[in-house]
């Protein structure tokens, strides 16, 4: 503390499943955080409850799966409601169903266990950037972002060298800020409510003449629908729907009476359609629904977050330990604003699918036609999984530099998730995900003989794992891999033509 003021080197403002992952990957790289949330103790609501194939492997890759214990897995997926396999190669494909509650709980857990200091109850009010935040450009050592959030105990001034906001879709931070973020808002909904006591059939995307209607019992009694009548709008309400609008529409669609039901929870969502200009502005960021706004489809609005907060963590963590430019930075916006776009893409022809009136059934019984087609079906099932990304790392990783190729082209792998791994360094077969927990990057040399080195300087953020892999398939034509943090393959190569500005780009060097 400094006077009435706290110091700290990263301000995360949310700590939902986006803000508490964050702040458990700036802990891993050796950041200092707080986190700032208005809400006074964990919601009780489990909004989201589907990891996909790419959460779960990153989430592996953190020694997180175990606490999760095994929660039900779902192969089948849907895209705007037409059956969809999700099954591709990963080490845990398809759908998983965790609620959203028990997900932060785990992420809590793991961020605190780090050293995350996490305030609840603590609302911001106000934002100020230092004259060196103001424009990317001039962020040096000496720029901070400093807020003021009212606590328990009266207003407190929090001071960081950095601000991300993961506070959601009505972000109190992009307001401040007056980010742009340009797109269509809701024009349709659906109703949902958690219902206990009702026994009406399981419902799964069930088109009928007036309406979309979903339900599905959960284990414990407790069912949950999901309601949008043809035709209808968005409604202005000041808040959450009340549930006679839920037993109204759900009797208009089905026929079925549930007001004789509990509501345990009842919400709505629309299908808004926004993606922030730019996810970075000098000293603050954005990752989540404060970055981008879109109806949550299977799954994907959550898993989308978490996966920006992967991205930008040891990124973050690297800048501030003085080990990388503000080029890093910059890849975080790149890389993740490009995801961002596509997938709101594939979530908004998803709403259409889905709420769309008897117009869009041609154009559902044609999809419904081209899944059956496997590479359509892996087309559909990589994106809405997460398992396609592949970010743009120049021709080979270090920038467009030669080396890292293969018949004078990229390596496949650069730029891709790592594949699943096994490999035997002399003491016994490890992961490649068991490797990343350190939030390390990888070099893994597969040459045997002498091991490749990495600079001195580079030790702390490297480890260098020399092994037979099993199964080599994954990697042919490259026998020495440099893996982010992530798990995204950096640079990839027969022979080290290239490492040596990889490793510049990705990890830098020593100041």
């Amino acid at each position: 503390m400094t006077g009435s003021r706290l110091d700290t080197q990263v301000i995360v403002v949310g700590a939902g499943p986006v803000g508490l992952m964050l702040a458990g990957e700036l802990r891993l790289g050796g950041a200092e955080v707080v986190v700032l949330e208005r809400r006074p103790a964990p919601t009780t609501e489990s909004r989201a409850s589907t990891l996909h194939a790419r959460t779960m492997e990153l989430l592996d890759s953190r020694g997180l799966l175990a606490a999760l214990g095994t929660p039900p897995n779902e192969p089948r997926g849907h895209f705007g409601g037409i059956p969809l396999d999700l099954t591709l190669p990963s080490t845990h494909p398809g759908q998983w169903k965790v609620p959203q509650t028990r997900t932060e709980e785990l992420l809590q857990d793991w961020a605190s266990g780090l050293g995350a200091d996490i305030r609840r109850g603590h609302e911001l009010r106000t934002l100020t950037t230092g004259a060196a935040a103001a424009a990317h450009q001039d962020a040096d050592h000496d720029g901070h972002v400093e807020v003021e959030a009212a606590g328990p105990d009266g207003t407190v001034r929090v001071r960081g060298r950095y601000l991300v906001g993961c506070d959601g879709e009505e972000s109190t931070v992009r307001r401040l800020l007056g980010a742009e973020f340009p797109g269509t808002s809701a024009r349709r909904e659906l109703l949902r409510a958690d219902v206990d006591g009702i026994t009406v059939p399981n419902r799964r995307f069930q088109r009928l003449p007036q309406g979309l209607a979903i339900a599905a019992r959960r284990g414990d009694g407790v069912t949950r629908v999901m309601v949008h009548a043809f035709g209808s709008t968005v409604t202005a309400r000041g808040g959450d729907p009340e549930f006679t609008e839920v037993v109204d529409a759900w009797k208009r669609v089905t026929g079925e009476d549930i007001s004789g039901g509990t509501p345990l929870w009842v919400n709505s969502f629309g299908d808004a359609n926004r993606l922030l200009t730019r996810y970075r502005h000098g000293r603050v960021l954005f990752a989540g629904d404060a970055a981008h706004q879109q109806m949550p489809i299977g799954g994907q609005a959550l898993n989308l977050g978490l996966q920006d907060a992967v991205n930008l963590g040891w990124k973050l963590a690297l800048r501030l330990r003085g080990a990388a430019g503000e080029e890093l930075l910059d890849s975080y916006h790149a890389e993740r604003h490009a995801v961002g776009r596509r997938v709101l893409g594939n979530i908004a022809a998803q709403a259409l699918l889905l709420l769309g009136g008897p117009e869009v059934e041609p154009l559902r019984a044609v999809l419904a036609e081209l899944v059956a087609h496997e590479p359509v079906r892996t087309h559909l099932a990589g994106m809405v999984s997460g398992l396609d990304i592949r970010y743009d790392m120049g021709h080979d990783g270090s920038g467009g530099r030669p080396g890292g190729t293969v018949g004078g082209t990229a390596h496949p792998l650069v730029g891709a998730r790592l594949p699943h791994l096994v490999l035997d360094p002399g003491r016994g077969p490890v992961t490649a995900a068991e490797l990343l927990r350190t939030g390390r990057g990888l070099l893994l040399d597969l040459r045997g003989g002498t091991p490749l080195r990495v600079p001195d300087g580079l030790r702390d953020r490297v480890a260098v794992v020399a092994g037979r892999s099993e199964g080599g398939g994954a990697v042919e034509g490259a026998d020495c891999l440099l893996v982010r943090p992530d798990g995204y393959v950096a640079w990839a190569g027969a022979t080290t033509e290239g490492l040596a500005d990889a490793l510049t780009r990705w990890f830098g060097v020593r100041s």
